[in-house]
């Protein structure tokens, strides 16, 4: 695992060892963010069920200002933190938390993402149980993504109060959903 491109394009990453994370392969960090391209330059970035932290250090090399990664291990958040030195990116801050106990710390603080990604474990029903606490809460920009990371026999909800998906790519045994706020639709 490495970092695709950016600032600390070629870094290796390391994640804590054992079976209790499963990092996004290059193959499809690589294709996420040529999905969001220059948008994420100066951008806000959300990872969730961050593990090693991979996703958030590839926007923080890619160019957004801020990130902030939440995970419940402390392990994953001392792995990031390391990452994060070995990286020497800027612009990041780490949350030991459940994520829906984090993402309610979050919106009390009014804190918007213009992109949030969430890698929970698969098969567990926490894709659907965070994107309908991500639909109670305001914590999207205007304009702003939500990517869920899945496995392909996992589905995520077709529509919400406030969200829709928008767009699935599948990478193998993996799935990427893209859910935006209804009005926001093009």
């Amino acid at each position: 695992m490495r970092i695709v491109a950016g600032k600390a394009k070629g870094t290796k990453l390391a994640s804590i060892p054992g079976l209790n994370t499963r990092p996004t392969s290059d193959r499809v960090k690589e294709a996420l963010f040529n999905i969001l391209g220059p948008s994420i330059q100066s951008s806000s970035f959300l990872d969730l069920y961050a593990g090693s932290g991979g996703m958030g250090l590839e926007a923080l090399s890619r160019g957004a200002e801020k990130v902030v990664w939440i995970d419940s291990n402390p392990a994953c958040i001392a792995q990031i933190q390391k990452n994060l030195d070995k990286t020497r990116l800027a612009g990041g801050a780490l949350i030991t938390m459940d994520v829906l106990r984090g993402l309610a710390q979050l919106h009390r603080e009014k804190e918007c993402f213009d992109f949030i990604f969430l890698d929970p474990p698969y098969d567990q029903g926490l894709v659907g149980r965070t994107l309908q606490c991500l639909d109670d809460l305001s914590l999207l920009t205007t304009g702003g993504i939500i990517i869920a990371e899945t496995s392909k026999k996992e589905e995520g909800p077709l529509e919400m109060s406030k969200l829709c998906l928008k767009r699935k790519r599948r990478y193998g045994d993996t799935m990427l959903l893209f859910y935006e706020a209804k009005g926001e639709l093009g």
